[in-house]
């Protein structure tokens, strides 16, 4: 993940730029899903997000550091196939089974705390919520940050803030929640803007069942650039029976990007639906690929 934020600065001001960006290449990848065409050239691209081929090929290294053509070769049926077949025993060799009830989770760059079965069932009682809508690159979020870390990022999938906003106040009914933009502008700088050297990790404060922490415990353990199946996950967590569960407990996931839920992906290696839109898991698996593995060999 250290590559992942290295061309990024961490400023509001960059930060509402990658949103434009990511506006601009979201456009670009519906336009690839919708056409079916799988190899647009340049230029088809760049006249459909209204650029010049050469401020769109800048866009992209800007956002993405690397090439449209070198980041469309991570969003092909195949190169995911060819992920999960490397990312088979990720899960198997990390997995840690020690997130439950008030244990803490440390893994490279997330410090997780869980809730205690108490907490959780006082429905956050007690607890103060500061919360703001903030740019990122893949888009503004709603961030949910406490005083023992970040509880919650929405991505704003329908341009709803206050809709979102209504549904964490329903998850967290007897919390009292402040707008402070300041303290979650901080948090989403630490997360999207994160530079090499910078020895502070986002922590989080997550809320659930100890089955669902079980299978978010496990998701913290996959790497970014890898992605893994549904069935891996059931494997490591319980039973290879228990997909379907463990699918629930990804959709139960209010803490976005954080909680990987976008590494997961059916054993066809097809990106089927997500909780904050298909568009944005694709941009987030190409992103997070292209950072980690760098660029794709040139295909003559």
């Amino acid at each position: 993940m250290k590559r992942a934020m290295n061309h990024m600065n961490p400023s509001s001001a960059d930060l509402a730029s990658n949103h434009r960006d990511y506006d601009r290449i979201a456009k670009a990848i519906d336009h690839i899903v919708t056409t079916r065409t799988g190899q647009p050239s340049l230029e088809e691209l760049a006249a459909h997000v209204g650029l010049s081929p050469f401020h769109f090929q800048r866009l992209f290294k800007r956002w993405a550091g690397v090439s449209p053509k070198q980041f469309l070769g991570y969003l092909t049926v195949e190169h995911a196939k060819a992920s999960l077949e490397k990312s088979q025993s990720v899960l198997t060799t990390s997995f840690d089974t020690g997130l439950s009830g008030g244990a803490r989770l440390h893994d490279q760059f997330v410090a997780v705390e869980a809730m205690t079965p108490g907490e959780y069932k006082a429905q956050g009682r007690d607890l103060v919520i500061r919360h703001g809508v903030h740019d990122t690159v893949f888009g503004p979020a709603l961030i949910l940050t406490t005083a023992r870390g970040v509880c919650g990022l929405e991505f704003i999938a329908d341009g709803s803030a206050a809709q979102a906003l209504a549904a964490a106040k329903a998850r967290w009914p007897l919390s009292t929640f402040l707008v402070d933009v300041k303290a979650t502008g901080a948090a989403a700088r630490q997360i999207f803007a994160k530079e090499d050297g910078d020895k502070s990790r986002p922590r989080l404060l997550l809320r659930g069942t100890n089955f669902q922490l079980q299978v978010w415990s496990a998701l913290l353990r996959v790497p970014a650039g890898s992605i893994v199946t549904y069935g891996d996950l059931a494997r490591v967590v319980c039973s290879p029976a228990a997909v379907r569960a463990v699918g629930t407990a990804l959709g139960q996931n209010t803490v976005g990007y954080l909680v990987p839920c976008h590494r997961v992906l059916r054993a066809t290696g097809l990106f089927k639906a997500y909780r904050w839109g298909a568009t944005r898991r694709r941009a987030m698996l190409a992103w997070e690929a292209s950072q980690a593995q760098g660029p794709l060999p040139q295909v003559s």
